[in-house]
C-alpha cells in the first residue's frame, strides 16, 4: 500500500483533524484515509445552469410568456453630474 507525507500543514488544520478523528474513534491517519476515500469516491456534482433549473422547476405550472424589454443605453445618474463639476 502507498504512503504519503503532508508537509507544511497548518497547525489549526492539524488540531481540527485530531479532534475529528477522536470524535470518530479513529487515529489521525485513519481519519485522513476516510476523508480522502470519501472525497474521491463520491461522484462530482454536475454543473447546473441556473436558468434551466428554474425552468424545470416551474415548467409544470404552464410557464409564462414575457415580452422582451427594450434595450436602452444606461444614462449617467443626475447626482454624478453634480459631483464631477
Amino acid at each position: 500500500m502507498a504512503s504519503i507525507t503532508v508537509r507544511n500543514l497548518d497547525e489549526t488544520i492539524k488540531r481540527k483533524l485530531k479532534v475529528r478523528a477522536a470524535g470518530n474513534g479513529r487515529s489521525m491517519e485513519q481519519e485522513v484515509r476516510e476523508i480522502l476515500k470519501n472525497a474521491l469516491t463520491t461522484a462530482p456534482k454536475k454543473q447546473v445552469n441556473l436558468g434551466e433549473a428554474i425552468h424545470r422547476r416551474f415548467a409544470r405550472l404552464g410557464g409564462v410568456d414575457l415580452e422582451p424589454l427594450p434595450r436602452e443605453f444606461v444614462r449617467d445618474p443626475e447626482w454624478l453630474k453634480d459631483w464631477e463639476e
